[in-house]
């Protein structure tokens, strides 16, 4: 790990528990065992830091469709594939997608950040809620309106089918976060959500 990688782990661990403005470059610089001249080598500001931060954790959130096995960008190929999943490749593939959130230490820890600093920070507010709220149900929006239209979904409005599934998915990664041994809990309850949104949603004629 570079002095520069080190730098962003140890600053995003402090940020998760001391939180952002509660963390300066000299706890930052000391966590990583430089001095805070050796720190302005790699980053300007603790701003700079925290901007990188969120860079990374975008390419990660990017990132989550190969990790599911979609193809990325391509949203009538991604409905395809999600459509021609039976009930139990859709419990598999969202398991997979919730782990991936829970599991992901960066991620974790970033999430920690954000609902801690959301309420001191207009800034770190609107990019939790860009993040983990708006771009997701527009995500998942786009990609039901798709399936709809391929005929896998009955006809609902997209926005709200979107709510209907990712509202308790974040609310399960909230609840358990930060709580590895409640996983198999969590995912029991994931597994009756993906099948009652199934069952409301799903087209019966397909």
């Amino acid at each position: 790990m570079t002095t520069k990688e080190k730098i962003i782990e140890e600053a995003l661990t402090l940020f998760s528990t001391k939180g952002y403005k509660g963390t300066s470059v000299k706890n930052v610089a000391d966590a990583v065992g430089i001095k805070g001249s050796s720190l302005y080598k790699h980053f300007k500001s603790k701003k700079e830091i925290f901007d990188t931060i969120v860079k990374e954790m975008q390419n990660r959130m990017s990132g989550l469709s190969p990790v599911a096995g979609l193809a990325s960008g391509d949203c009538k190929a991604e409905a395809n594939a999600y459509g021609k999943l039976n009930i139990d490749g859709l419990r598999t593939l969202s398991r997979q997608i919730f782990l991936f959130y829970l599991k992901d230490d960066f991620i974790s820890r970033f999430w920690r950040m954000a609902m801690m600093e959301q309420y001191h920070s207009p800034e770190i507010y609107k990019i939790y809620h860009r993040i983990f709220m708006e771009e997701s149900i527009t995500y998942q929006a786009n990609l039901f309106r798709e399936m709809t239209r391929q005929g896998y979904f009955i006809s609902i409005d997209p926005e709200i089918m979107a709510v209907s599934f990712y509202s308790p998915i974040f609310f399960l990664l909230t609840k358990y976060m930060g709580e590895p041994e409640k996983e198999e809990t969590a995912l029991i309850l994931l597994d009756k959500q993906v099948e009652e949104f199934c069952r409301i949603y799903w087209n019966p004629n397909r």
